[in-house]
């Protein structure tokens, strides 16, 4: 083969936009240097019957018949009015079409193609639609509709919004929850090889933990507290933590969700014990996406609990401790790097305390 032959079967591998189609014109340039199919078949990675195959269609056909044995087929069967619909269905749910199935597969999508009078595609061919058009997937997200009227809800964020946006020193505002500590880990996806199923280890008898905590919108600063039961007794301690820590304050308001403990006949009087300085703004119902700390108390269970390894729950805990310091969390609240300061600021437990972090009555 002639360099001028050759140039031009390179020319053509670089124009084309399909892999296969620029593997086959470049094997047919090496073996016009002399090269042997074994040695191009190696410098591909690619099978020497490849290689051999592509010099037949070569010799046969000439340069047409690197194109590829679909070159004569007629319009392709995927094109953008196609990926448009897939992604209108991926929008909806298979009940929405009349199946009972609840989810989505690549089967499924293909026969709802066919049935809405598009061309009939193998699953392989959805599968490529799925990649091209960004698809993943995932895992679903359980809500529940809010029993208040839209506007109602409208009307409480609004306040909510409007109540952070005036926070400053004088008049902090935190959000504040509760979140649940398992010693039994949470199981979540993680990246394993295929073939292989990872295997967590889990202790058996299960221990449980509840963390109070609040964020400070402005600073960034996370205060909590925890204790073996969950109920107004740990609430109330974790308000008279937060009064003990904003003393110089004249208002302290936290944002919350409307949990029993929240409105509880303790902690009203808890409330009344330390005057009007923490006054207590509550959500509409069930609107967790509203609470600033649930990004804090979701982040906590990817890098701490999921999947985790601990045999006793004071190390779990510890764990969460150096959590709550780290650029992990605050990136999650969007509050500016971590420094020596807020650090210092951040570690509001002792070293003697990280065996057993948390003590509330």
């Amino acid at each position: 083969m002639n360099r001028l032959m050759r140039r031009e079967l390179m020319r053509h591998r670089w124009r084309t936009g399909d892999p296969a189609r620029a593997m086959r014109f470049l094997a047919v340039a090496r073996l016009g240097l002399g090269h042997s199919s074994v040695r191009v078949a190696n410098g591909l990675d690619v099978a020497r019957s490849t290689v051999v195959r592509t010099a037949t269609r070569f010799a046969t056909d000439g340069r047409i018949g690197l194109f590829g044995p679909r070159r004569h087929n007629e319009e392709a069967k995927v094109d953008e009015r196609f990926r448009r619909r897939v992604v209108q269905m991926l929008r909806r749910t298979p009940q929405d079409f009349g199946w009972m199935r609840p989810t989505w597969t690549r089967e499924l999508l293909g026969l709802q193609m066919h049935h809405d009078r598009y061309v009939a595609v193998a699953a392989c061919t959805i599968g490529r639609v799925l990649a091209k058009i960004g698809a993943r997937l995932g895992m679903a997200k359980a809500v529940v509709l809010s029993p208040w009227p839209r506007y109602e809800r409208s009307r409480v964020l609004a306040q909510v919004r409007r109540l952070e946006g005036r926070a400053d020193a004088a008049e902090p505002v935190l959000y504040g929850d509760e979140v649940d500590i398992h010693l039994n880990p949470k199981i979540g996806r993680d990246w394993m090889l295929r073939g292989q199923q990872r295997r967590v280890v889990t202790p058996g008898k299960n221990k449980k933990f509840y963390l109070a905590g609040a964020p400070n919108v402005r600073s960034g600063r996370l205060h909590t507290t925890g204790a073996d039961r969950k109920n107004a007794s740990l609430f109330c301690y974790f308000l008279r933590l937060i009064a003990s820590k904003y003393r110089a304050v004249r208002r302290v308001h936290v944002v919350l969700d409307n949990y029993g403990v929240h409105r509880a006949k303790l902690t009203k009087r808890t409330l009344a014990v330390l005057g009007d300085r923490i006054r207590l703004h509550f959500l509409t119902p069930y609107c967790p996406d509203a609470n600033r700390i649930e990004r804090v108390w979701q982040e906590l269970h990817a890098n701490i609990t999921r999947n985790h390894r601990c045999k006793i729950l004071q190390q779990l805990l510890t764990n969460f401790r150096h959590f709550v310091v780290s650029p992990a969390r605050r990136h999650v609240l969007d509050v500016g790097p971590v420094t020596a300061e807020t650090r210092e600021r951040g570690s509001w437990l002792s070293p003697a305390q990280a065996v057993l972090p948390w003590a509330a009555p």
